[in-house]
């Protein structure tokens, strides 16, 4: 009865201190734990979104810029009859090719298929 008790005690113990530990190491000193260096970009390094009328026009100009110069592009590709979406399907596909998944996943190994057909589904019944 006695071993009962104080295993019974050890178990309650652990059982109030362990959560109690887990808390205490994670939830002090975390700066120097668990910090990373540099996860955060610099304010230099982030896009800045503009609060005067002055830098705000300047971007929307600078937006719109942008968009005319793909316009114009698109156009051009049009009056040469070329399609502007397919054109830059192409360029995409020629930048990062997709591997040829088919090719490498087919299994060529006439032999196994000949003897499946040979034996028709209830071959591996004998």
């Amino acid at each position: 009865m006695r071993c009962y008790n104080t295993l019974t005690r050890f178990q309650f113990g652990m059982y109030i201190m362990f959560p109690i530990g887990i808390m205490y190491y994670f939830g002090t000193n975390l700066d120097s734990r668990f910090a990373v260096p540099d996860f955060w970009p610099k304010p230099g390094q982030t896009h800045t979104i503009p609060f005067e009328k002055d830098d705000i026009n300047e971007e929307l100009e600078r937006l719109k810029q942008r968009r005319l110069a793909v316009r114009s592009q698109r156009l051009a590709m049009e009056s040469r009859g070329e399609r502007y979406e397919q054109t830059e399907h192409r360029r995409e596909e020629a930048a990062h090719p997709s591997p040829d998944v088919l090719e490498r996943v087919k299994l060529d190994q006439p032999e196994k298929s000949q003897v499946a057909k040979a034996n028709g589904w209830s071959g591996w019944f004998k």
